[in-house]
């Protein structure tokens, strides 16, 4: 157990925090290659989709073959995507890097995959909780990546910092032989569920449907806000490291959210702690645009969107677990997780494409916000019980 929270945690440290960073290098990247913002926002919005399409492919052959396969192979993909990026002459040789490249790799090393081995390996009575600790280690990456990027970006420059994140993605590799797993074996009674039947039986099932559907907001939100908010805060006239400390604040105050969100997941209704999270989210977002924008303003509102920022993660992934078991755990992840990931297409192309055709942010903030009020709406009905399968109880 222990050796596989801690690997898993550093590998999601790793994996997430260097994703955490990009919006750093929209400046200097667009500046140099003289590209709009929509072409920067564009390969990033193309990332998390190829991440998203990619994710139920990579969980199926995690569920099939073991993650450490799955693990080394988004590995070098990070590398060779980052490496890309920073050769990259064009925006569409730029999507090709940054977002096709990266997008699949990532599906490879980051939260489905990890958990589907927490998820087969942990005792069930700390199984959100260990959910909690990895996604709590993914959030410490954020806050530990972001201040170590803006400085290889300031001393390097951004392409040689690049090449130095390429080399740290190869670190997953020999942390992925800590997350090797015995054969799978059949299912209770000799029973083994096929993956079309697992596919059929979640896909027509309605609680999966809204999680698909809250997830797709959770997307939106934190890639608009983590991609564009450094450009925003700039546009209005804010220092540079103001951005840099309000995305480590995010970072930074998402270890505990996740952690606590994790931890509640054992003693509270799942359902009615991502509605709260949800609700909450919309909440800070209109106290945010209503006050004075100021350096504090900013910190107190990543403070508080960092307690909400993945704090959705343990308990969505832990509903899954729950209700269809863990054989299939990294696969079913993988498709919620590509609700997820269309959200996050539309937050940072959106917010890339209302920017440059009305010079502002503030209509993809007010989306933002009507989104949190729906996805706080529709994670109530949830239902978290465990499916019953006639063959495999009987058998």
């Amino acid at each position: 157990m222990q050796q596989v929270l801690l690997c898993g945690a550093l590998i999601v440290t790793l994996s997430m925090g260097i994703r955490h960073g990009f919006g750093l290098w929209l400046g200097p990247i667009t500046t140099e290659r003289g590209w709009s913002r929509e072409t920067f926002a564009f390969a990033l919005a193309v990332q998390n989709l190829a991440w998203g399409v990619a994710g139920p492919f990579a969980g199926m052959l995690a569920d099939r073959f073991g993650a450490l396969r799955v693990l080394i192979g988004g590995s070098l993909f990070y590398a060779a995507g980052l490496a890309l990026m920073a050769m990259a002459p064009t925006g569409l040789a730029f999507t090709g890097s940054a977002g096709l490249l990266v997008g699949i790799a990532q599906s490879g090393c980051t939260y489905a995959i990890v958990y589907g081995v927490i998820g087969r390996q942990i005792d069930p009575a700390k199984r959100s909780w260990a959910m909690g600790v990895a996604a709590a280690a993914g959030s410490f990456g954020q806050f530990l990546m972001v201040p170590v990027e803006n400085y290889l970006i300031s001393s390097l420059g951004w392409q040689q910092a690049l090449y130095a994140l390429a080399l740290l993605a190869l670190v997953i590799i020999p942390l992925s032989f800590g997350l090797k797993e015995p054969k799978a074996g059949p299912g209770p009674g000799g029973v083994q569920q096929s993956i079309g039947a697992a596919l059929r039986e979640a896909f027509g099932y309605r609680s999966f449907q809204l999680l698909m559907a809250g997830y797709f907001v959770c997307g939106f939100q934190v890639v608009f806000i983590g991609v564009h908010m450094p450009s925003y805060l700039k546009d209005h006239g804010l220092a540079p490291e103001v951005a840099t400390g309000a995305l480590a604040l995010i970072g930074l105050f998402n270890v505990f959210g996740t952690y606590a969100a994790g931890a509640l997941g054992q003693k509270l209704a799942k359902r009615h702690i991502l509605a709260a999270i949800y609700g909450a989210r919309s909440v800070a977002i209109v106290v945010f645009l209503s006050v004075p924008l100021t350096p504090l303003s900013v910190y107190v509102f990543s403070a508080v969107m960092g307690v909400l920022w993945l704090s959705t993660v343990p308990p969505t992934n832990a509903i899954v677990a729950q209700v269809f078991g863990v054989r299939y755990l990294s696969m079913l992840g993988g498709f919620v997780f590509f609700s997820h990931q269309i959200g996050s297409f539309m937050g940072v192309w959106l917010g890339g494409r209302l920017y440059d055709s009305t010079g502002s942010y503030d209509v993809v903030w007010w989306i933002a916000v009507a989104l949190g009020v729906f996805a706080a709406l529709i994670n109530l009905p949830v239902r978290e019980t465990a499916i019953v399968r006639p063959a495999v109880a009987g058998a």
